[in-house]
């Protein structure tokens, strides 16, 4: 059997297939409002026709204040909810799952009004210096990924993945190398996990069964940041709460040089998949058929997830298909091509 192209089933919604498409920025949100364009339509319609079995959406902000860029996609208010339900009755046209990936992006937002952090410190020369969260810019935050997941229900998304990786603002909470607050929000791994447990606690509130995922970083590259107990720490506890699988990525916490080789994240989520017996997604210079097969089969990680492969070729599904000597379903537009 080829584990690639198996099913695989998350609080009862089934995804097709083991081939996730990454969240990856687009930045085209012209007008500024955080709206579905045209663009947004035709970049993940077309990974949608290429069988694709879940397409994440970009890192999607659920304050102004939290996107990366002006351009990025939002759902802090009512108005993005049409959008977005839009785009996903046309993926699910196509038989994809969708997921959006609920972001806030703390002191790495490259925005002209006041960015915040947990505390006041600076990515680096060329950022913006954030405002500390005061506890009332903390709640208001969590009640806005307790909002942001009702809309994506509204929007008919079927998973939601809560993006706590990459030097974003939940990763800056949990990581001794950017939270240096005296609170109940800082100090202790447990005190620095609190703002993530209190934002799941509330987006699942909101959810009807949904599958929940959390987008980790599971290396942060520097000795003083967390190291991989605290991780597993931070796994165990999600799986408590609820959580069904971990986006198992690394880096963005503070500027590093990391050695990128294929497959280069995935050591750690197979030791997260075996040590915390939680589900788990492989992510990081994933490029072939062959190399997805050889994670899934020895049950390094339950799901693939595709990026940058994915930017290069939409029909990247044919390709591994393809490789791997399987008759991929062919879309009846492309059946006379789909040989």
């Amino acid at each position: 059997m080829v584990k690639l192209f198996s099913p695989v089933d998350f609080k009862g919604i089934t995804l097709k297939n083991r081939i996730v498409m990454s969240p990856m920025c687009m930045y085209s949100c012209m007008k500024e409002d955080g709206k579905v364009t045209p663009f947004h339509m035709t970049h993940y319609v077309s990974r949608a026709i290429g069988q694709v079995g879940l397409i994440v959406t970009e890192a999607t902000a659920v304050q102004p204040e939290g996107r990366i860029s002006a351009q990025d996609l939002g759902i802090w208010k009512d108005d993005h909810v049409e959008g977005l339900k839009q785009l996903n009755e046309q993926l699910h046209t196509y038989g994809a799952k969708t997921g959006i990936q609920l972001a806030h992006a703390g002191r790495k937002a490259v925005l002209e009004s006041d960015i915040y952090a947990p505390s006041p410190l600076a990515f680096n020369d060329s950022y913006k210096k954030p405002l500390e969260m005061s506890l009332e810019d903390i709640n208001t935050t969590i009640e806005a990924f307790k909002n942001a997941a009702r809309r994506s229900e509204e929007a008919d998304f079927d998973v939601i993945e809560i993006h706590a990786a990459h030097g974003y603002l939940i990763n800056q909470f949990l990581s001794p190398l950017t939270n240096k607050r005296n609170d109940q929000y800082g100090g202790s791994r447990e005190n620095r996990f609190r703002f993530l447990k209190e934002i799941i606690r509330a987006v699942q509130t909101e959810l009807n069964c949904n599958p929940l995922f959390v987008r980790l970083s599971t290396n942060e590259y520097h000795e003083a940041g967390n190291a991989f107990k605290d991780l597993l720490y931070f796994t165990s506890e999600l799986k408590v709460l609820g959580v069904d699988l971990i986006d198992c990525s690394s880096g963005g916490v503070i500027p590093a040089s990391i050695n990128a080789y294929p497959g280069y994240q995935v050591k750690n989520c197979e030791a997260i998949k075996h040590e915390t017996a939680i589900a788990t997604g492989a992510v990081g210079l994933i490029t072939t058929g062959i190399q997805a097969e050889e994670i899934l089969q020895n049950e390094r990680a339950d799901l693939v997830i595709i990026g940058r492969a994915l930017l290069k070729n939409p029909y990247w599904a044919k390709e591994a298909a393809d490789e791997l000597r399987y008759s991929l379903y062919a879309p009846t537009q492309y059946k006379r091509g789909w040989k």
